[in-house]
């Protein structure tokens, strides 16, 4: 099923939502000397400057005035403001940066003691990804932005790290910038100099030791052809007929997912041809009949197509790999999905290559309404990729080629059991008009999860090869 509607780019939530409370509050220290020749200082400017806004939109430049090259992902910066209520909730977004939204997190945390312009922050932090600042070099624009969970009007006179009258960047000291939790910058409300922050797990770790006897489910895709009798007593359902998504019309083709035997492996195929126009349009889907997945670690070996295979390029194509439970009702509590996205040729808003990763709460399909966050990196994914997925009580977590992609918490986390599903769509039939027919594949290599595990990219790799080791084509314990 996948992603069906989407608003522009730019308007999609990016959020990372977690609470933080009971932090240790002291006067703030001048930043000690040993941090000298760590020095990085933090520019604001705002894109809303009215005293309310539907969001609060606070833009970021880091620059290293410092002797040292310094590790964005050692770097926090915290934007400090008066909540709305005790009770409001709020979503923070990453419209546009250029390190990438997808190395960019945000959270919000409750202050320890309140003053009258504070007491909440929004902290903001990098992945690995984002790479790091030599001497003189700056982050470059940081577009952020963060709402009510309500979509009410925000107050934002009286925030601490407000002011409507910095329409243009400049140093900004009422916001904090800590290296490792350490503030060597800016100065926060009264009696609230930050405390250190959870260290994420690094990269490879596991929150819990594997359990060699946890229920997996592992396919190689060793069939003869989607009409082969075991791909269903196998747990998979092949889609025909037509509906959502993609273009009305459009045919879904079971004929068109096809196996062979490549290197010693099976690879599934799923092809996706058009001629431009909906009745010459078919798409391919796979999907998993029982709905039994939910915490634990999803991989897929994957082979994203950027060209068609004969005609003009341009489709707005959708190739993916995700999991998901029905929306049965508009904004159903209890939908959720996790997708991994990839446009070869844009869409939704897009001109170029993209890939998405995005986790669904729920949304509203009329009028429009989403309540998601999303990870993004603007290039090419053509060939094969790994791509991995892990779900626990607290992140769902995207690693593609053994690099974290994007993390996101609540309220994102699935409240019941899903599907495994791959599909090959066509978003639309505005990126070529062309009536001659072109196809583009998407291969699947392997399909592996293992319940109640969060494995690292490394333990997946080694799981399967014992498996393909072992003769193992297809295990599901689950």
């Amino acid at each position: 099923m996948s992603v069906r509607l989407r608003t522009n780019t730019r308007l999609r939530a990016a959020l990372a939502v977690c609470a933080a409370a009971g932090l240790a509050g002291s006067v703030l220290l001048t930043p000690t000397a040993s941090a000298a020749g760590e020095a990085v200082t933090a520019q604001y400017r705002t894109s809303a400057s009215g005293a309310t806004a539907d969001q609060v939109e606070p833009w970021f430049q880091l620059t290293n005035t410092g002797t040292g090259t310094v590790p964005l992902s050692q770097l926090t910066l915290r934007y400090y403001f008066k909540s709305d209520g005790p009770t409001v909730n709020y979503r923070f977004a990453c419209s546009w940066a250029v390190k990438g939204c997808a190395n960019i997190t945000g959270t919000f945390g409750t202050l320890a003691n309140p003053t009258a312009t504070a007491d909440r922050y929004l902290e903001v932090g990098f992945t690995a990804g984002a790479g790091s600042l030599a001497p003189g070099q700056s982050t470059g624009d940081l577009q952020l932005r963060f709402y009510r969970a309500d979509w009410q009007t925000i107050t934002q006179s009286d925030d601490y790290s407000f002011s409507g009258a910095q329409t243009s960047y400049v140093t900004w000291d009422k916001v904090t910038v800590q290296r490792s939790g350490a503030v060597i910058f800016g100065t926060a409300p009264a009696g609230n100099t930050p405390s250190p922050s959870p260290s994420p797990s690094p990269s490879g770790s596991t929150s819990t030791p594997p359990n060699p006897n946890a229920p997996v489910l592992f396919d190689d895709f060793n069939y003869g052809t989607s009409a082969d009798s075991s791909l269903q007593q196998h747990g998979w359902t092949v889609k025909s007929g037509q509906g959502g998504p993609g273009v009305p019309g459009a045919t879904w083709s079971p004929a068109d997912i096809t196996f062979a035997a490549t290197s010693g492996n099976s690879i599934m195929n799923m092809r996706l041809t058009t001629d431009g126009t909906a009745a010459g349009t078919k798409e391919t889907e796979l999907q998993t009949t029982a709905r039994k997945f939910k915490n634990g670690t999803y991989a897929a070996r994957v082979k994203f197509d950027d060209t068609p295979t004969g005609g003009p390029d341009g489709d707005h194509v959708n190739q993916t790999f995700f999991t998901f439970t029905p929306l049965n009702q508009p904004m159903d509590p209890d939908y959720s999905e996790q997708d991994f996205e990839y446009l070869p040729n844009g869409g939704w808003g897009e001109t170029g290559n993209i890939m998405y990763t995005t986790s669904w709460e729920t949304y509203n399909p009329d009028p429009w309404n989403a309540v998601n966050a999303h990870g993004e990196q603007r290039r090419s994914y053509d060939g094969w990729h790994d791509l991995l997925l892990t779900v626990d009580n607290s992140a769902i977590t995207y690693w593609i080629d053994g690099v974290q992609f994007a993390t996101h918490g609540e309220p994102y986390l699935p409240e019941t059991p899903q599907w495994i599903d791959f599909n090959h769509w066509l978003i639309d039939l505005n990126g070529q008009t062309s009536s001659t027919p072109r196809s583009y594949d998407e291969q699947v290599d392997y399909v592996y999860y293992v319940k109640d595990q969060v494995l690292s990219p490394a333990q997946v790799t080694a799981n399967v090869a014992a498996l393909r080791s072992a003769g193992t084509t297809f295990k599901d314990t689950v």
